[in-house]
């Protein structure tokens, strides 16, 4: 899928042709990026599956304060350890007017597990998904799973009629396998597609069949969404009234948006870690030159170039203050987090010892993919790591790329990186989800060797973990964190697990960063802390 860049004056003729501010019920709003695809299953990243919530529902939602909510399912209960019964909501029709029912769920239950679905972990691959009858759901899993239902809010519902119809099979990364719902939408939620241009424009209208209309505060009627890569264009067409929201606000530029009546700032930490993955798997390192040669498979050159980066300095002249430095590679709110870990320090000389001690006094080479339009001040924070590594020997190369190319490079089949730096944010607000998809073995099942890249679409465990760490020991702990029902016994595997995470070095825990939306007076939002944008909270002053 093309990722245009908008040249500012392009984009002042987009945004002029946009209503007037004085357009009370048209939410107008840009971030750095664009949406991976209109197909649910695609790309598992948070502004893609933020913005498709709107479209597309799940069994289950997040509220504001990111408690679990009912959505297509009205009421839920545990039957037995391993059974359990979702009662579906009635009278929910899809956009196209086809009525929701539970064929519904189990088509989306066999799609969201089948090809290269980059949600395979919202359900295990041997529980069995029964109707009961129309609007009743089971779901039998063959081990007790007490969160279950944690990670649905973005496992949103498909229509198998619209979806068979349309010739749409399984989910594919691969913009050559386009189907027709990488540009098309048949969903449940309180908008609809109206047209999309990738990287130019979408356009969405209030879905008036909405099973919801009137339970939440929005006036919003339509909703159009530009991509801006470039931040200053975005803070001043927000600035000037061209634009409602935009969002990421760069650090540099908060107190000027504070400071201009006809703007907002609306901040706060984020349940987001941002980290570096360290290409563990390959045997040949990508960009070093070193055939046959990986020197990220030792512990030693992990924690030396862990201890290289001074994080202090990055936080104070990069990000201004406006981040919570992380040693675990979950954040405060999820659950398994513990202030006990601590960051390794920084501390130049140890990473030059450590070096020489694996063998690399005079460091060595490889390829640092960056993203500039993904998180906050990202190109900024690659740039940064990447002279701190060169100060102890190591030539980490940035590659700075937009998003689309970014993601193509480091994402399997390619996953050509030696350093690369990603956010995550568990779907489950539970550590299980951060040990299974990205420190687990990324195996295709218990029994099969770890992976190839090429083999994504079988693999169930792992499925993040493109740095192909592999300790069996996790596989074990993860595997009974997941059965676990005693909530301090859990608690304890969990910390467990962080124990030896954080000692192998799996990866760099940089921040979570505390994200910062810029709004027009007179727009009301909801800031989430994981930065999913839910325009049903949206009002817009006339």
């Amino acid at each position: 899928m093309p990722n245009i860049r908008l040249s500012s004056v392009f984009l002042a003729s987009a945004l002029a042709l946009s209503p007037a501010a004085s357009g009370a019920e048209t939410l107008r709003f840009a971030s750095q990026g664009d949406i991976g695809s209109m197909d649910p299953y695609v790309v598992e990243e948070v502004f893609t599956s933020g913005f498709l919530g709107n479209i597309y529902e799940g069994l289950v939602r997040r509220a504001p304060d990111l408690s679990i909510q009912p959505a297509l399912a009205e009421s839920w209960e545990l039957l037995s350890p391993t059974h359990w019964r979702f009662h579906l909501r009635k009278d929910v029709t899809f956009h196209d007017g086809t009525p929701f029912n539970a064929d519904d769920v189990i088509y989306s239950a066999d799609r969201v597990r089948a090809g290269a679905s980059d949600f395979k972990n919202r359900l295990p691959s041997d529980a069995k998904v029964v109707a009961v009858d129309d609007y009743t759901v089971d779901f039998i899993t063959t081990e007790p799973n007490p969160i279950l239902h944690y990670t649905w809010a973005n496992w949103y519902i498909m229509n198998r009629d619209w979806a068979e119809a349309n010739g749409v099979g399984d989910a594919d990364k691969a913009a050559s396998e386009e189907s027709y719902a990488t540009l098309h939408e048949n969903g449940t939620g309180p908008f609809q597609l109206v047209s999309r241009a990738p990287g130019v424009k979408t356009t969405l209208s209030r879905y008036d069949g909405w099973w919801g209309e009137g339970s939440v505060p929005t006036n919003v009627t339509e909703v159009e969404y530009t991509p801006v890569p470039n931040a200053a264009t975005r803070v001043a067409a927000l600035l000037s009234g061209q634009l409602d929201v935009v969002f990421p606000v760069p650090v540099q530029d908060i107190a000027r948006v504070e400071a201009a009546p006809s703007g907002k700032i609306e901040a706060g930490p984020e349940v987001r870690t941002m980290y570096l993955t360290m290409n563990q798997w390959r045997d040949t390192l990508p960009g070093s030159g070193l055939e046959g040669k990986n020197p990220l498979k030792d512990r030693r050159v992990r924690e030396a170039m862990y201890r290289a980066i001074d994080l202090e300095t990055i936080h104070a002249r990069i990000l201004r203050g406006r981040a919570t430095p992380a040693a675990l590679m979950v954040a405060p709110g999820v659950n398994g987090y513990s202030d006990s870990f601590k960051r390794y320090e920084y501390d130049p000389d140890r990473s030059k010892e450590l070096l020489a001690e694996a063998g690399y006094p005079d460091g060595f080479t490889f390829t640092f993919q960056c993203s500039n339009n993904m998180y906050v001040n990202d190109e900024a924070i690659c740039l940064a790591v990447s002279n701190m590594l060169a100060k102890v020997g190591i030539d980490a190369k940035a590659n700075v790329q937009a998003k689309a190319q970014y993601l193509e490079a480091i994402l399997s089949p390619n996953m050509d990186f030696g350093l690369a730096m990603l956010g995550t944010t568990p779907a489950s607000l539970d550590s299980h989800i951060a040990l299974y998809s990205l420190h687990m073995c990324p195996r295709a099942d218990e029994n099969s060797a770890v992976w190839a890249p090429d083999d994504l679409a079988k693999i169930v465990a792992g499925k993040s973990n493109f740095a192909g760490y592999c300790n069996p020991e996790i596989d074990r702990l993860a595997n009974e964190i997941l059965i676990e029902t005693d909530e301090d016994k859990r608690n304890a595997l969990i910390n467990e697990a962080w124990t030896i995470t954080t000692d192998d070095v799996a990866y760099i825990p940089l921040h979570q960063s505390w994200g910062a939306w810029g709004v027009r007076e007179g727009v009301g939002v909801e800031v989430r802390a994981d930065n999913i944008f839910d325009w049903r909270y949206v009002t817009v002053a006339e």
